[in-house]
């Protein structure tokens, strides 16, 4: 065996990724979290004292006009005025300056989401809308439902602790108002080949406003290797997933959707790989825009002309027919990029602007891939700088409408968690990576906006809360601990309802339990959903079952009354109870965490792990004894006579065509590029050695080089994956 690499060219020793000093934030944020509840407490009891003395100040003062949270000055009066005075003012000290204001705001607030109309500004854009939606019964259903006490004491309670959806600690939602246009439907899909997921795509976004593409990739792909005839690959390629391998697999999938479209928005479920997935999104906008440039501008048939002398006869091509809806965008370019096609100033200026305006999300949560999901493939430490990387990519070229990471809490609990371990280890994994990213230099409000959340929905009563409380937890700590700004304060995330849930037995059931998980989620006010189809828990859903889970969203949204109403959980007793069960119960498993040494040292033990094979076993457990019933599982069953719902269920997989084709067109991209592969991963490697930027000279590498290709050279510098045992 003969290396490849000179010794001393190996990734250098490893360095702490958290600083020692900062090793115990999860227990800070515990302190600051519970110290908060217990002030308001305070709060609320002084608020309530001093509304009392006021109310009797006023009744046997009447003609004096003292207005109300400001101190009164009772040195002048009689000696009965002034004890009331005196008492009064004690209650309104005790009271942050901060408090008093949200208490004088209020009568304005609570004016403003029960006028006919509202209006607010988004950066500087001006939304406006009605309050109120008639009901059949001729009734004005209000869109905020404030509450009406008029106690000081409640309010402040509710102030603090809840307030109405957009104002702070927004445990009600991150946005006054939900988007009038824009349903949160988020359909996730990947199968086969890019141009059958294309063909999904366009299917799913036929009569939306809103084009959101959520991509599931094939197992292949997830772990960073090529299609190959090889047997461990060549039956998984397209399989559960699309097989992406090369930058043309990239313009295909998103063919026919302009990606700089503020109504369009793409989210990756890639994690091991995303960076390299990541370099062939963008460089696939950005190629969109050369395309929309040239054929603006009156250069296109000049650069087909240099696209075909380029290429020759190997010229890729997307196929089959385009679906209905695909103006062809996108295709213009396979095979080549637009700096072979465009001067660099131009090229330059056309990228900057791409990476501004392109709106989406990439997973890339490498923590939970440790804990629970298992698509790790490069070392731990060198995944983590990687991902640090592209958020310093991001900085530094203004991309401020794509989330750089989506910490994610659906595969802890597919794995097995239960819903508290599934929010408090989903919570720790993000509070880690912004002490990582603030231990690189990046400043908390030039990162922050770029996290974002993926949260599961199952059947259990934690699961109403669950956004209000990582919304509540998670404002308080970037607001009180790293004195972030309001945007970063926001915590958005998106929704899948749970596929454990799902069961092959009565499997037409599957959609009523997505239903109601689907419910939790919108009434919490959750960002983006997506509805599982029934037939998921055997096969990727087929065009009709797939029809049925949007259908549930639409139904929800368009048809169910209470949900005209975008705040129908606040002031419910059981569900501020359950959010303040769930709250403590966070900051407790957050403790178990810290006892371990963070995050990064409880995952040397296999701490997390560990839990969630603990909390599977009950699950399982109780399933199969009958304590937890499950309707036509354990309990509800068919008699002999009677034959499942559903006939015959169609099971989705690639073909044996669709499989040869991505491996032909890998071998052909090699075959193209294989100078310019060669030069741009040494590049790579180099840039890796150094500790530079790896996403800046991935944008370069993914031109000419494959997944496959990528995965190899960054194992020789970064390091293979490999299980603390």
């Amino acid at each position: 065996f003969v290396p490849n690499l000179e010794a001393q060219a190996t990734e250098p020793s490893p360095s702490p990724l958290i600083p020692n000093a900062r090793i115990r934030y999860l227990s800070e944020i515990v302190d600051q979290g519970r110290g908060l509840n217990e002030s308001i407490e305070s709060w609320a009891k002084h608020a309530s004292r001093a509304q009392h003395y006021f109310e009797v100040i006023k009744e046997l003062y009447p003609d004096h006009h003292w207005r109300a949270l400001e101190i009164i000055d009772g040195s002048m009066e009689s000696q009965e005025f002034s004890r009331l005075a005196d008492q009064y003012n004690q209650a309104i000290q005790a009271l942050p300056r901060e408090v008093i204001e949200r208490l004088q705001q209020w009568p304005s607030l609570k004016a403003a989401v029960e006028a006919p109309r509202y209006q607010y500004e988004v950066r500087g854009r001006l939304i406006e809308g009605d309050n109120y939606k008639t009901s059949l019964s001729n009734l004005d259903i209000p869109k905020i439902a404030a509450p009406q006490t008029n106690d000081w004491g409640d309010l402040t309670r509710f102030l603090c602790k809840e307030h109405l959806p957009g104002h702070y600690p927004y445990t009600a939602g991150v946005y006054p108002y939900r988007r009038s246009q824009e349903d949160p439907i988020r359909m996730f899909a990947g199968e086969g080949t890019p141009e059958r997921t294309n063909r999904r795509f366009h299917y799913l976004s036929q009569g939306q406003s809103a084009k959101r593409l959520s991509t599931a990739f094939d197992s292949v792909t997830l772990y960073g290797e090529d299609p190959a005839i090889r047997p461990d690959i060549y039956g998984k390629v397209g399989n559960s997933g699309v097989s992406i391998a090369t930058l043309d697999d990239m313009k295909k999938l998103y063919s026919g959707f302009d990606l700089c479209d503020p109504a369009t928005s793409v989210s990756m479920t890639i994690n091991g790989p995303a960076p390299v997935l990541m370099a062939m999104f963008m460089n696939t906008a950005i190629d969109q825009q050369v395309e929309k440039y040239l054929k603006a501008n009156g250069g296109w048939e000049k650069a087909q002309q240099k696209r075909a002398a380029l290429l020759g006869d190997a010229t890729p091509e997307y196929h089959g027919d385009l679906p209905p809806g695909h103006d062809g965008l996108g295709l213009g370019l396979l095979g080549v990029t637009g700096d072979q096609l465009l001067e660099p100033d131009v090229y330059t200026q056309i990228k900057q602007d791409t990476l501004k305006q392109v709106r989406g999300t990439v997973q890339a949560d490498i923590l939970k891939e440790d804990q629970a999901q298992n698509t790790c493939i490069f070392s731990t430490e060198f995944a983590l700088r990687m991902m640090g990387d592209i958020q310093q990519y991001f900085i530094d070229h203004q991309v401020r409408n794509f989330y750089s990471v989506s910490i994610s809490g659906y595969h802890i609990a597919e794995a097995g968690a239960n819903p508290i371990s599934q929010l408090a280890f989903t919570l720790s994994n993000g509070f880690t990576i912004v002490e990582y990213y603030l231990a690189r230099g990046m400043d908390i409000d030039a990162f922050a906006p770029n996290l974002s959340f993926f949260f599961s929905n199952g059947m259990d009563p934690e699961y109403s809360v669950i956004g209000r409380v990582a919304r509540r937890i998670w404002a308080r700590a970037m607001k009180e601990r790293y004195g972030a700004n309001k945007r970063s304060q926001m915590l958005k995330y998106h929704i899948q309802t749970s596929g454990r849930s799902l069961h092959a037995q009565e499997i037409q059931f599957n959609d009523i339990r997505t239903t109601l998980q689907a419910l939790y989620a919108l009434f919490d006010n959750c960002n983006s959903l997506h509805t599982n189809a029934f037939d998921e828990a055997i096969t990727t859903p087929t065009e009709a079952s797939v029809r049925r889970a949007v259908a549930i969203q639409m139904i929800i949204n368009k048809e169910l009354g209470l949900n005209f109403c975008e705040n129908p959980w606040q002031g419910s007793h059981i569900i501020d109870h359950l959010t303040d069960l769930v709250e403590e119960a966070v900051y407790q498993e957050f403790e178990r965490i810290c006892e371990r040494g963070g995050v990064l040292g409880a995952m040397d033990t296999m701490y997390q792990r560990g839990k969630i094979q603990d909390e599977s076993m009950v699950y399982e457990h109780k399933k199969h004894d009958g304590s937890l019933p499950i309707i036509g599982v354990n309990t509800f069953l068919p008699t002999d006579d009677q034959a499942q719902a559903g006939g015959e269920i169609e099971l989705m997989r690639s073909s044996d065509m669709e499989k040869q084709q991505q491996v032909d067109q890998v071998a052909l991209w090699q075959a193209r590029s294989a100078s310019e592969a060669s030069d741009a991963l040494s590049q790579l490697q180099a840039i890796a050695q150094i500790k530079g930027n790896t996403f800046e000279a991935l944008m370069e590498a993914v031109k000419s080089c494959s997944l496959g290709q990528i995965s190899n050279a960054l194992y020789a510098v970064g390091g293979e994956y490999r299980r603390n045992m």
